[in-house]
């Protein structure tokens, strides 16, 4: 059992007073033991401690290479100069000490970046394949950004497609989960006397191009609509004006019917095209007139380009 009362109060502990000792008479030695009470102690001073140091906030130029940032600003310097330059000019234009600049100027034409003719710097094949690749993505991504915009506005899916070295090539599909492009179950390469796409840029090119698509890849049954032989396509495609928009109704896939717009740039044929379940067949034409105002207001300020 736990007692809980409260302890009897104790009395406070009595104060001693301190001994009353004597000053010493002047002169007289005091032994240590015999110092007064109230002489001050020395005071202990502690060691000091280890001094901590915060770390330093990395600068924001703290990870660069200098090297390569000479190495870029010699290059940007390079290009500035059509008729090329000498390294004494670039280095005076970047600021590096010319045996910097040499070191540099050697390993960029070492690795293609630079070439060097007559004692004047060049762009090498390395840059300028740079060059043309961020030129590629640029335009690859204009056209995305287009076909989403046309996708949004008409509200079908669409399709970039072009003719490059005897095949046909889809290089953009742009759809929603609500509006899904048609399903590429027979290949589009093999089947293009089966869609719209196929048909429009066939319809593109002269009699000889066309007959040498339909040897590699002669016309053959997909569905029950598809076009019956190779004649038969080559008659429909001579009537054909050019330029015309091209309708077709469920030869490639049942249950779909697709519209195709040419677009030819220089000697390069290509399409946009977009796709409809059949039974929203009354919209197609009307989706592609749409689409082809579109195309006609914005293809000059996209400068959409067929070869991407």
């Amino acid at each position: 059992m736990v007692d809980t009362a409260s302890a009897e109060p104790q009395a406070p502990p009595v104060q001693r007073r301190p001994e009353q000792r004597t000053a010493p008479s002047p002169g007289t030695r005091v032994r240590p033991d015999e110092r007064p009470s109230s002489a001050p102690l020395p005071e202990r001073v502690s060691a000091p401690g280890p001094v901590v140091v915060p770390p330093a906030e990395p600068h924001a130029t703290a990870t660069l290479i200098g090297s390569v940032q000479r190495a870029m600003h010699l290059l940007e310097s390079v290009a500035a100069h059509e008729h090329g330059a000498p390294a004494k000019q670039l280095a005076r234009e970047t600021g590096l000490a010319l045996p910097t600049a040499y070191h540099l100027l050697r390993t960029l034409v070492f690795e293609g970046y630079l070439r060097r003719e007559k004692g004047l710097f060049f762009l090498g094949e390395a840059a300028e394949r740079l060059g043309s690749s961020g030129a590629r993505q640029k335009r690859r991504s204009t056209v995305v950004d287009a076909l989403a915009h046309w996708r949004d506005v008409i509200g079908v899916p669409v399709y970039y497609a072009v003719y490059r070295e005897g095949e046909i090539e889809v290089m953009c599909v742009s759809d929603t989960p609500d509006n899904p492009a048609v399903e590429e179950w027979a290949a589009f390469r093999e089947t293009g006397h089966a869609h719209a796409v196929g048909q429009c840029l066939l319809s593109q090119l002269d009699e000889q191009g066309r007959r040498d698509h339909l040897d590699r890849h002669p016309v053959q049954a997909v569905t029950p609509y598809t076009v019956r032989d190779d004649h038969a396509l080559l008659r429909r495609l001579d009537r054909m004006r050019r330029m015309e928009l091209v309708v077709e109704r469920q030869e490639y896939a049942l249950g779909t019917v697709c519209a195709a717009i040419p677009i030819t740039v220089g000697s390069t044929a290509g399409t946009l095209a977009i796709s409809l379940p059949s039974h929203q067949a009354d919209r197609l034409l009307r989706a592609a007139q749409q689409l082809q105002a579109e195309v006609g207001r914005l293809l000059g300020s996209l400068a959409i380009s067929i070869s991407i």
